[in-house]
């Protein structure tokens, strides 16, 4: 009401605005229309403010899509070679020479052989002055080993080199072999999950709801399971797989066999979630109307735990990406020619090799990051998820 107060006896007038009214321009008007909203906004409101997570999310996106264009981002081919510059240390971009802008640019390197050690010493040419190239003509490769290209991202300087990670005991790009590797490593966390997160649902869904002697023979073998140490039994089975078979098919079978391993967790969460679940009015309603359970668990009762099951597969993936590197590394898992981050690890397994040439440790940064923003961005699922947050 607008104006000044009437005079103290007389009723206050009543006024009724005919603006439409906006409920998110009120105070905590993002939240007045949280009741009508679905399952999956109401998801999404709550995750966008976990920062970390979001943040966690859209690199982790990044990363993966980038895994479409590698042959482009990648400076080399994945077998590449430069003989002449073995265990070559990373070469530093610079943007002035002398006080004078260039623009992105490194120095040549000059060898010799240190008989004394025994080893190769680089060392910076100041009067080799190698710009870099953007969006340019370099190697050839085959774009998804399928169609013939030569664009890529970043390109060293005409007859000059590139070797921003610095190059391996036969001369090939460090940089070039993460990103190829990225491919294996990730993709492999990927597929390991989707096979633990089909077991799971379907043998956890089956306990969950008929119970009786099914239920008990599951929670057996999977107390059994998981009571066997991960690594020896990852060892074990890996060991299983005949040296005869191809890259492909290793690969493959590396994957089955994180995700059969995983399953157990997966499982156990559906089969809690459903044992609560089942007991609810609708799931009765359906049982009256003559539902078979494929319909009951699939229509009913997994929509009911389908976020939290998404957020603890987020978890599981790096213990995909952890599980392939052991293997690799422990030389059971992966073999070349096909390269993943656990393969060039193995490189560096020497104390010797870490001493003399630590750039050979940097594939053990993107693992660390992928890592770290899975397990951030499963935190924030689940707690975006939880109705009880």
């Amino acid at each position: 009401m607008n104006g000044p107060l009437p005079p103290p006896g007389r009723e206050l007038g009543h006024y009724v605005s005919d603006i439409p009214f906006d409920p998110k321009a009120e105070p905590g008007g993002a939240y007045l229309g949280m009741g009508s909203a679905s399952q999956f906004r109401l998801t999404w409101l709550k995750f966008r403010r976990h920062r970390l997570a979001l943040i966690s999310g859209v690199f982790l996106l990044v990363i993966y899509g980038s895994l479409l264009i590698t042959e482009f981002l990648a400076p080399y081919r994945l077998d590449s070679r430069n003989l002449d510059f073995i265990y070559a240390p990373p070469q530093r971009v610079h943007l002035f020479h002398e006080g004078q802008w260039v623009g992105p640019f490194v120095y040549g390197q000059t060898m010799r052989l240190d008989l004394d050690q025994l080893r190769r010493v680089y060392s910076d040419d100041p009067q080799d002055i190698q710009k870099l190239r953007f969006f340019c003509r370099g190697e050839e490769y085959r774009f998804w080993k399928l169609l013939p290209a030569d664009l890529h991202l970043f390109c060293p300087a005409e007859g000059g080199r590139l070797n921003l990670l610095g190059t391996d005991r036969l001369g090939r790009d460090v940089l070039s072999r993460i990103l190829h590797g990225a491919r294996i490593s990730l993709t492999i966390g990927l597929l390991g999950t989707m096979v633990s997160f089909v077991l799971g649902i379907v043998i956890g869904g089956i306990a969950g709801y008929r119970g009786g002697w099914f239920d008990h023979a599951m929670q057996r073998m999977i107390e059994v399971i998981q009571s066997i140490p991960s690594i020896p039994l990852w060892m074990t089975l890996a060991a299983i797989i005949p040296m005869s078979w191809s890259p492909l098919l290793v690969y493959l079978g590396i994957t089955v066999i994180l995700g059969m391993l995983d399953w157990t967790g997966q499982a156990r969460a559906v089969r809690s979630k459903l044992f609560a679940l089942r007991e609810e009015d609708y799931v009765l309603a359906a049982e009256l109307m003559g539902a078979k359970t494929p319909r009951i668990i699939g229509r009913h009762l997994l929509p009911g735990v389908l976020s939290h099951l998404i957020a603890s597969a987020s978890l599981s993936v790096p213990a995909m990406i952890l599980g392939e590197t052991a293997l690799t590394f422990l030389g059971l898992g992966l073999r070349p020619p096909v390269t993943s981050w656990g393969i060039l690890l193995t490189e560096a397994r020497g104390i010797n090799i870490v001493a003399l040439y630590p750039w050979l440790l940097w594939p053990m940064l993107p693992i660390i990051l992928v890592i770290l923003a899975f397990n951030f961005l499963g935190d924030g699922l689940r707690d975006a998820a939880d109705p009880y947050h």
